[in-house]
């Protein structure tokens, strides 16, 4: 079998595994695969075409993961500042600065308070101020 063929295939199953389990760590695998099959085409010494894929996908780790996880975060943010901030919601457990839930679409959320202030009784009505991560603060409506 051809070398640049052996580096196809471990791109292939390395984009497989992503697709299955996307963590964003196998695409390292499936870049420096690709651009070492590349090489290999011209080049098809074993040996460094190995060390070129070890360097390749650690420089991928280290440098285009990174990437990558930021431009997906700034989709995800976008898309729920649109959806969510600045909507009203019904309380459905006690909120204070430290605990509390909401429901949004029939979806559980951890809620928190945005400032210091009385506890939000269950039932209440509040407005999405922000979000971090998986916890959104709110205030009451007055």
């Amino acid at each position: 079998m051809e070398l640049w063929i052996l580096f196809i295939i471990i791109s292939i199953v390395a984009i497989i595994v992503e697709i299955f389990i996307p963590t964003m760590f196998c695409i390292n695998f499936a870049f420096a695969g690709i651009i070492t099959a590349l090489v290999a085409i011209f080049w098809g010494n074993i040996t460094t075409s190995f060390i070129l894929f070890i360097i390749l996908s650690l420089l991928s780790i280290i440098f285009i993961k990174p990437l990558l996880m930021k431009l997906i975060k700034k989709e995800t943010n976008a898309d729920f500042d649109t959806q969510y901030i600045g909507k009203v919601v019904k309380t459905i457990e006690p909120i204070t600065t430290t605990s509390g839930a909401v429901t949004i679409y029939d979806e559980r959320w951890e809620a928190r308070l945005d400032s210091e202030g009385e506890t939000i009784p269950e039932g209440e009505d509040v407005k999405i101020l922000r979000n971090d991560s998986l916890t959104l603060y709110v205030e009451k409506i007055q």
